[in-house]
């Protein structure tokens, strides 16, 4: 059983040297997630919700690819223990991913399975489909995978006006890039709703959501990079191994094929190399090594 292989650590959100820092916290997800929020601030989204605005110095932080290094800045700007909320200006800056990652790492401590997946919400702009990453976890008892938004806390689920539980997202409102790339392909969505934000021309399109297959992959085989890092096939001609993408779309949705998973991440052109294209909000275009 896959779900098995994730309940362990991979290199991102190992804690190393900081493992400690999780020593007291809470083994069930939803107590989990309430930690995460009160930890991580959407460097941009959260500013109309919590009237903060984070200075320029400190938009770096989003560039923290591994929990290791998320928690040593979390330390920094507050030392208190996890499980005690910060207010907005001594949370770490990050964006959905780092949600998402943090909350993998402490569930993940705890031995429960999940793993992060890229896709497309289509709950936060009507007929958008926005840049996204969140949290898929394991239901034993009901024998399947479940999604969960770790972003949503009540003051987003008000504000966005949220009609589910973001503890059990409905598939058709989180996209994985895989459903993404295959509704595009057969001409059932328009590769321009697909992007950051409706208002933004750019980045969105076909090109975009390839990215979003290909990384979905990665988180897949526990490689959760920033959702700006680029690699491989990301940086290809669009034409390029389209049969290859379909089957990574197929496997990447099956629930139960870490085999596939893993034999597709090895495919030269998927797997994450030592070094990226990091395309940062924070201090632009650069190569970045990924450990």
């Amino acid at each position: 059983m896959s779900a098995e292989f994730y309940e362990s650590h991979g290199p991102i959100t190992e804690p190393g040297p900081e493992a400690a820092a999780f020593a007291d916290l809470p083994a069930e997800l939803p107590a989990l997630t309430r930690v995460v929020q009160g930890l991580v601030f959407h460097y941009f989204a959260d500013e109309a919700l919590f009237g903060f605005r984070p200075p320029k110095e400190r938009l770096p932080e989003i560039d923290s690819r591994t929990v290791r290094s998320m928690l040593a800045r979390l330390r920094a700007l507050d030392a208190r223990p996890l499980r005690e909320p910060r207010p907005p200006e001594r949370r770490i800056l990050g964006c959905c991913r780092d949600f998402t990652v943090l909350l993998c790492a402490m569930a993940r401590h705890h031995g429960i399975p999940c793993r992060a997946r890229v896709g497309f919400a289509r709950y936060f702009s009507p007929g958008f489909h926005v840049d996204h990453e969140i949290l898929e976890w394991w239901d034993a008892g009901h024998g399947q995978w479940r999604l969960l938004d770790p972003e949503l806390s009540e003051r987003h689920v008000a504000h966005f006006r949220i009609g589910f539980d973001p503890f059990d997202v409905p598939r058709e409102q989180f996209l994985v890039g895989g459903r993404a790339w295959q509704l595009c392909r057969r001409g059932e969505a328009d590769p321009d709703t697909f992007g950051l934000a409706p208002e933004l021309p750019q980045p969105r399109g076909l090109t975009f959501v390839r990215a979003h297959v290909v990384q979905d992959l990665a988180a897949l085989n526990k490689r959760e990079l920033l959702l700006w890092d680029i690699w491989g096939l990301m940086q290809a001609e669009l034409d390029a191994e389209v049969p290859l993408l379909d089957e990574v779309a197929e496997r990447t949705q099956a629930p139960d094929a870490l085999a596939d998973l893993q034999r597709l991440y090895a495919i030269p052109g998927l797997t994450v190399p030592g070094r990226v294209r990091c395309l940062s909000p924070a201090v632009g275009p650069h190569d970045a090594a990924v450990g």
